[in-house]
């Protein structure tokens, strides 16, 4: 197991542990009109963060809670650490590159003052709306990845998830938990109204949108257009091995390797259409009305080819 890894299963594992001894109701907590993980986010970070310096060259994975950031987020620090050691490897700290939890508002408060000495490139990952970024990384034009996947898979994915991870507050039925996502009261806040914010920064020069579905269909594509969004100079072999390192079912078999036992949770099935297992004609109905109002015919409700993905 890696270090990224190690610290990424410490944190997790403490922030379930935790979570195990507050009532359920307590486990999400409201910021700037925003709900989050009481056990993995903290007002205090939230503070220290708006102070945080992004650099130009920062690579920062931004996608909604269960849209395959775990999956995404080794394809792009593997093309980082592939380009690292071909043209700069006396730059390339690995430890210190993996050395803090991956995603950007999860930790201490300290964290930031850390990342200060952390060579480039640094990859970060996050779960929050453009709009509650720290506002360094739109004005020192970090390189952003906006990471888009369907709606009805993403609930799926994150209904499963909550029966297995206790810092998410669990649903005994796909029923109460479809309630609860149509209405936003998720950790880091509404699939609906992270996709409206981030749908009015798509067209940003430093941001790049690619969807889970274009992913899965072709991996060796979606490596190649990575690597030339981040300016990496990668040759096709160095990109072709990204890629076949990186298919989703490679992941998912190492999943307990790469994470122990919480791979089971980070890999479920992956697939694309997942959805239909669980939605019921009502389901399926309140959504396709939802989505109809606030994302069809925006750029970003267009990516998500909502009648080829969601329609049952």
């Amino acid at each position: 197991m890696s270090y990224f890894n190690k610290k990424f299963m410490e944190l997790s594992e403490k922030a379930a542990k935790d979570a195990e001894k507050i009532p359920r109701e307590q486990k999400l907590f409201t910021y700037d009109g925003v709900t989050y993980p009481t056990t993995l986010c903290s007002s205090e970070v939230f503070k220290a963060l708006e102070s945080f310096e992004a650099r130009s060259d920062d690579i920062i994975l931004a996608g909604y809670c269960k849209s395959g950031s775990f999956w995404i987020g080794q394809i792009v620090t593997d093309l980082v650490i592939t380009s690292a050691k071909k043209h700069e490897p006396h730059k390339l700290n690995e430890e210190l590159m993996m050395a803090e939890f991956p995603y950007l508002e999860i930790g201490d408060p300290e964290k930031y003052q850390r990342m200060k000495s952390h060579r480039s490139r640094r990859v970060l990952f996050t779960h929050l709306r453009a709009d509650k970024l720290p506002k360094s990384v739109f004005k020192n034009k970090a390189k952003i990845l906006l990471l888009v996947r369907n709606p009805k898979d993403v609930a799926a994915s994150f209904f499963h998830f909550t029966k297995t991870y206790a810092a998410y507050p669990s649903h005994d039925t796909f029923g109460t938990f479809f309630e609860a996502f149509i209405k936003g009261e998720m950790p880091f806040g509404s699939y609906i109204d992270y996709h409206c914010v981030w749908n009015k920064y798509i067209d940003e020069e430093n941001v790049m949108p690619i969807t889970y579905e274009e992913m899965i269909e072709n991996t060796a594509l979606g490596v190649e257009k990575m690597a030339k969004f981040f300016e990496l100079n990668l040759s096709e072999e160095d990109i072709q091995g990204v890629a076949e390192r990186s298919t989703y079912k490679a992941m998912k078999d190492n999943a307990k390797k790469t994470y122990g036992e919480f791979g089971d949770s980070v890999f479920h099935e992956g697939g694309v259409s997942d959805w239909k297992t669980l939605f019921t004609q009502e389901n399926n109905q309140e959504m396709d009305m939802v989505f109809k109002e606030c994302l069809a015919g925006t750029k970003v409700g267009e990516m998500i080819k909502y009648d080829v993905y969601c329609k049952a």
